[in-house]
Order: C-alpha cells, then sequence, then structure tokens
C-alpha cells in the first residue's frame, strides 16, 4: 500500500494500469474535460520494484540516505534548511555522486565553501556510500485524518 499524489493517480489511471475503486468529491479540470479525482486505487498487475539499477541518485535520496542530518556537525533538520555538498567539490575534479555528496546545513557549506573537508576542518560524521535501499518514508495518519473511503482498505480501528 502507498500513498501518491493525484497527479500520479491520474496518471496511472490513463494508462490503463490501475482501476480506481474509490472517489474523492473533488474534479481536476482541464480546458476540455473533467475527471473526478481518485481516492483509493488498485494495480491491474503487480510491479516489482527495479532493485538491480540501485537507488536513484537524487538530493532527496541523499538527505534520506543521511538522515536528512548535516554531515558536519550533526543537526538534524528538515529538507527546506539542507543542501546537498560536494566533500571534494567540482572545482578539484568532484564527481557528481553517491560517494562525493552529503548532506549539510547551509551554515557548514558556507564555511566548508571550495575546500575539501580536511583543507576546512570539518571531518564527515560518517563516509559517504551509494546506499543499497532506502527506508521507504510512512506517513502517519491520526484518528480522524483518514478519509472515510479508505477504511476499509486498512486494517485501521477508530479511537
Amino acid at each position: 500500500m502507498r500513498i501518491v499524489s493525484w497527479q500520479k493517480a491520474l496518471i496511472l489511471w490513463f494508462q490503463g494500469k490501475v482501476e480506481i475503486l474509490e472517489y474523492h468529491n473533488i474534479f481536476a479540470r482541464s480546458a476540455r474535460a473533467s475527471f473526478q479525482l481518485p481516492s483509493v486505487i488498485r494495480l491491474k498487475a503487480y510491479v516489482r520494484p527495479r532493485i538491480s539499477e540501485g537507488v536513484r541518485f537524487c538530493r532527496e535520496n541523499v538527505y534520506i540516505r543521511d538522515s536528512f542530518t548535516c554531515q558536519y556537525c550533526g543537526d538534524q533538520l528538515p529538507a527546506k534548511h539542507l543542501t546537498l555538498d560536494h566533500v571534494i567539490p567540482v572545482s578539484h575534479k568532484g564527481k557528481k555522486s553517491w560517494t562525493n555528496v552529503v548532506s549539510a546545513c547551509r551554515e557548514c557549506n558556507q564555511r566548508k565553501a571550495n575546500r575539501t573537508p580536511k583543507q576546512a576542518e570539518m571531518p564527515l560524521l560518517k563516509e559517504p556510500r551509494a546506499p543499497v535501499w532506502l527506508p521507504v518514508i510512512e506517513f502517519e495518519i491520526k484518528p480522524g485524518q483518514v478519509p472515510e473511503g479508505w477504511l476499509q482498505y486498512l486494517r485501521y480501528k477508530a479511537g
């Protein structure tokens, strides 16, 4: 089970990959059509995750790998307060890769500037590595927040 955006749900439906089980009372409108937004969808066929390609390198996945923690000072911050830092700066031929990019707070990233951690005397908390897998970030849905249409599909007991 997974929560997806309404945009993703509509795309999957347009592609014929899902069937809609429940609808919201909200519509998405285009210049020529109107679509009732799906609330619950079901895949028509199981899609096996692509593990052989490895974990996709992107900003969000670096933050997840580093537990949303600055790898210099150790502060844990929300994503909007983090930046990506090249351990070996691009100007020193550092690559944009799992083993050269870490999460950093803005202050540490600016203080380190265009230097290596050794030159800046800012050691890393841990060496960056390519993850084999990433944990799924789960949403916590509190009682009273679960949409009515979801209840029969969840192992959820109110109260």
